[in-house]
């Protein structure tokens, strides 16, 4: 089976400078058992559930001899060997293709894509031949594969480089869409994603370090798909964010404390399946929503969250809904326009203060 889905290498990249010494899986997380980098918690997740399932295999450009071009996959290839750790041409299209088509006859593609902006190559078989199937088939065909790589806003790469595809696949039956924030939430996503029957959307950040549980080390863990966490209680407003966006939340939360505002942020962490239970019974409790996003603004997700608060607890807001995006525009490529076009942490300060009826601090109003 093995033989229907190899590739000669022809990244037509950079050459391989040699391959590294194989690491351990934890090689970055620190020594007090408090923090670990989002690049080594993916690499331990596909590390580990590679190792458990002989099925499992990863592709992309750069995957194998350059150990990933951001070195995710870095060990993988010495461990695994090319059958399991496959660099594909730069052809998106193709080798998307074959990872589903491997998934159809029941192995585990994982396909890596460079940016998820590179993804559009490939569109055709992530929701014609991946994400439609199973309904197709009257369940009879699953599709077991991960579509994972960064996605959304970069420093200083351009508007072919920076988009948020999050809302365009959650639009899409069939699909499931993760968008980890912390370490902890790449690790226990990912292998939840992997072991997942259907197709996964696996939007990654460039988050370098965050804080990691104890227990989230042992090989067992996973996350659920479709739980938010509530990352920080609070009874004043709730605040939705996903990905980087909730560090940005987190940090607004501690600015509007300090004006005795108490802030709820959610983890949204899945956007299809979306946790509407857990974010309406946080805004039945604080009567306000802030709802946070780097993509655009139309047809977001924030607008679908909104659109759920209004259907299911339209009752209890004592405020009107207010909705941070990015810029409704493609990503400028000059640092000083780029950080306008992207939310900032003043924006969710105001639209927070908005919410609550508090457009200056409390010192100032007495």
């Amino acid at each position: 089976m093995w033989g229907t889905i190899r590739l000669n290498v022809c990244t037509g990249r950079s050459p391989a400078r040699g391959l590294l010494s194989g690491l351990s899986a934890f090689r970055g997380y620190s020594s007090s058992g408090k923090e670990m980098t989002v690049r080594d918690a993916l690499n331990s997740a596909l590390d580990e559930e590679m190792s458990a399932d002989p099925k499992v295999f990863l592709m992309g450009e750069e995957v194998g001899e350059y150990q990933g071009a951001y070195k995710i996959s870095k060990g993988l290839l010495e461990k695994y060997g090319p059958e399991r750790v496959i660099d594909t041409p730069i052809t998106e299209a193709g080798f998307t293709g074959i990872g589903v088509g491997a998934a159809y006859y029941g192995l585990k593609p994982v396909v890596e894509f460079m940016t998820f902006n590179f993804s559009m190559q490939a569109i055709d078989h992530i929701i014609n031949s991946a994400a439609k199937s199973n309904y197709m088939s009257a369940g009879q065909l699953s599709v077991p594969i991960v579509f994972r790589g960064p996605n959304g806003a970069a420093a200083g790469v351009g508007a072919q480089h920076s988009h948020c595809y999050a809302a365009w696949y959650a639009s899409c039956p069939g699909l499931k869409v993760l968008s980890p924030y912390s370490s902890e939430d790449a690790r226990g996503l990912l292998k939840a994603a992997i072991r997942d029957p259907d197709p996964v959307v696996f939007l990654e950040n460039e988050l370098f370090r965050s804080q990691f549980q104890q227990e989230a080390l042992d090989s067992s863990f996973c996350l659920p798909i479709g739980k938010a966490k509530i990352e920080r209680e609070g009874k004043d407003v709730t605040i939705t964010a996903f990905s980087k966006m909730v560090g940005y939340a987190l940090k607004a939360a501690e600015n509007l404390a300090k004006e005795g505002i108490s802030a709820e942020v959610i983890n949204l962490r899945s956007i299809r399946p979306l946790d509407r239970s857990t974010i309406n019974a946080s805004v039945r409790k604080t009567n306000r929503l802030v709802t946070v996003e780097e993509g655009f603004p139309q047809h977001g997700v924030g607008a679908e969250i909104c659109t759920s608060v209004i259907e299911d607890s339209f009752g209890y807001l004592d405020a009107p809904v207010e909705r941070i995006a990015g810029a409704d525009v493609p990503m400028p490529y000059a640092a000083n326009l780029e950080r306008l076009a992207v939310p900032q942490i003043e924006d969710i300060v105001r639209a927070a203060k908005r919410a609550c009826y508090r457009s200056v601090p409390l010192a100032a109003a007495a």
